[in-house]
């Protein structure tokens, strides 16, 4: 009984002394977030170096090392925040994602029609970021609330840009 309640009270200090004071200025909801939109940024940059290896178009090119150069810092600014896991969400379909048949396709693929199914792809993709996004925006955490607003910022000129080159090249 004793061991027992020695054992108690030591769960009840490391408790008490983890997550809830590490995570005082990121709620749930930031958290939540940030764990969906690391492997949602992951599989971006997965797109973008199979641009980088298989595409022989430079607009392409230049927007998949765009896209590694904003999303790599991004991941590693989320990555910092105290209580985020992103592996908890790693095996998670995000909205915008790409289903592992959608990647193997675009692996498979070449020439213009690479080029297609990375710029539609990263569409959809860049849609679904901006949907995540949109849920903390108004966040009182303003490294949260100003990283979603880059993010859609950024995401939806890109998609712009993105709709002009598939127009281009179909």
């Amino acid at each position: 009984m004793r061991r027992l309640l020695v054992a108690l009270a030591l769960l009840a200090f490391l408790l008490g002394c983890s997550s809830q004071s590490a995570t005082s200025d990121f709620t749930p909801a930031d958290i939540n977030f940030a764990e969906m939109m690391i492997p949602h940024h992951e599989q971006a940059i997965l797109m973008s170096e199979l641009a980088l290896a298989n595409s022989e178009d430079s607009e392409v090119r230049n927007l998949a090392q765009a896209i590694l150069d904003a999303q790599s810092p991004e991941i590693e600014q989320m990555k910092s925040w105290p209580g985020v896991n992103p592996s908890l969400h790693s095996g998670h379909m995000m909205d915008g994602m790409l289903s592992d048949s959608e990647i193997e396709a675009l692996r498979q693929a070449m020439g213009r029609s690479f080029d297609l199914l990375f710029l539609e792809g990263m569409i959809k993709h860049h849609e679904g970021a901006i949907v995540m996004a949109e849920d903390v925006v108004d966040s009182e955490n303003s490294e949260v609330r100003d990283l979603a607003k880059a993010i859609i910022s950024a995401q939806e000129s890109e998609i712009a840009q993105m709709l002009t080159m598939v127009a281009q090249r179909k």
